[in-house]
């Protein structure tokens, strides 16, 4: 495992959790999440000493972590940028933060999943380094 290309690759996860609490609207954030997967899917194709799918799976849930947590520390200027999402967390039968602590991992797994299969498809058509 590249821990260091996980980490390095993570920061758009990052990015993209302050990104979607100030700036980022809810119609254009699917079509950023897929960008910032097809790069790191090229990225771990290309400088990961294989293992691919692992790759990703495990950056997803470290972006997971990374948007959770920013997500849950700016809950009040999120869910004030995102009122569709208030009203559903609001209307959720869990409290917001149990929600997000339980739906983060689970939106982590699944984006790992997909990045995971991105880099393996990836891997097949680029060269690596």
């Amino acid at each position: 495992m590249n821990w260091k290309l996980i980490f390095q690759l993570s920061l758009f996860g990052l990015a993209m959790a302050f990104g979607t609490v100030y700036v980022i609207p809810s119609n254009i954030e699917p079509m950023l999440w897929l960008l910032v997967f097809l790069l790191c899917a090229y990225l771990i194709a290309t400088q990961a000493p294989g293992k691919y799918f692992l790759h990703g799976l495990v950056l997803g849930l470290v972006n997971s972590v990374w948007v959770t947590g920013v997500h849950l520390v700016l809950v009040t200027p999120y869910l004030t940028n995102h009122p569709a999402e208030a009203e559903m967390m609001y209307s959720a039968p869990l409290p917001i933060t149990p929600m997000m602590l339980i739906t983060g991992p689970i939106v982590g797994l699944i984006s790992g999943t997909v990045i995971g299969l991105l880099a393996i498809v990836a891997s097949k058509i680029v060269r690596r380094r």
